[in-house]
C-alpha cells in the first residue's frame, strides 16, 4: 500500500475511533451551558475593568512618585 493510501486509510481508523468516543460523552443541557457562559463572560468582564482600575491608579501613583523624587 502506498504511503498515500496507508495515510486515508489510519485516518479513516482515527475519525470512526473519534466518533465512538463521541457518542459516550455526557453533554450537557442547552440551557446549563448558556448559564456557564453568561457566568464566564461576566467574570471575565468584572476582573477586565477590575484590573483596568488597579492598573489606573498604580500609574498614577507612579507618576506621583517619579515626579516627587525627581523634583529634589
Amino acid at each position: 500500500m502506498s504511503k498515500i493510501g496507508e495515510y486515508f486509510s489510519r485516518a479513516r481508523v482515527f475519525i470512526s475511533e473519534v466518533r465512538n468516543e463521541l457518542k459516550k460523552v455526557t453533554w450537557p443541557p442547552r440551557r446549563e451551558v448558556y448559564g456557564t457562559t453568561v457566568v464566564v463572560v461576566l467574570t471575565v468582564f468584572f476582573f477586565g475593568f477590575y484590573l483596568y482600575g488597579l492598573d489606573l491608579i498604580m500609574s498614577y501613583a507612579a507618576a506621583y512618585l517619579t515626579r516627587l523624587v525627581g523634583a529634589q
